[in-house]
């Protein structure tokens, strides 16, 4: 593993301890000697990861979509700053700079960069981890949803499995380097027509 993706909010958020899971975060990645990808804003988490990031000596690359530069304020200061045309760019760009994702706190464009790669994992597109980095009980809301989806029969076990979660950004690096991912050759079960 050579860089790690981190999916997370252009905002804050209320709870101080989401900006301070960021900086950990970044600073966690430049301690192994990691680079980190991340959606190229200088403000919100996106702004801390990658500022501690960059403290730490990690290489940083952001990719940012043109009309979101003004809005999120494209970091100036990372290594490399992509900007390419659109949303789709941007997710398909992130994960090819990428060895795993890391999902931080954040609203409906993290949780949907992070079920695209969950997805892709799923249909065997790639073999990359993702981590859920579960800020004091963040995402344990939407752990409850994912074992539904499991327990409705709409995910299989072994796809639940690929979600991961860590209490601390050391075990989500941890977990990504450990990924392995199931050998499963069918995500859908043919039923018989009656």
């Amino acid at each position: 593993m050579k860089r790690v993706c981190v999916f997370c909010g252009a905002n804050p958020g209320n709870n101080p301890a989401h900006a301070e899971a960021a900086r950990a975060l970044g600073l966690a990645i430049a301690d192994r000697g990691l680079g980190l990808v991340y959606g190229g804003g200088k403000v919100g988490l996106m702004g801390i990861v990658a500022d501690a990031a960059l403290e730490g000596g990690a290489e940083v690359d952001g990719v940012i979509p043109e009309h979101l530069m003004q809005r999120e304020l494209g970091h100036g200061s990372v290594t490399r700053l992509h900007v390419v045309a659109s949303m789709h760019e941007r997710k398909a760009m992130m994960a090819a700079l990428s060895d795993g994702f890391v999902v931080l706190p954040g609203g409906f464009g993290t949780l949907e960069e992070a079920f695209e790669v969950l997805t892709w994992s799923q249909l065997g597109l790639h073999r990359k981890g993702t981590v859920f980095l579960d800020v004091q009980g963040y995402w344990s809301r939407l752990n409850g949803m994912l074992d539904a989806m499991a327990d409705e029969g709409f995910v299989k076990p072994e796809h639940r499995a690929i979600a991961l979660t860590a209490a601390e950004p050391v075990e989500a690096l941890d977990l990504l380097a450990a990924f392995r991912p199931p050998e499963v050759t069918r995500w859908i079960e043919r039923v018989a027509q009656a």
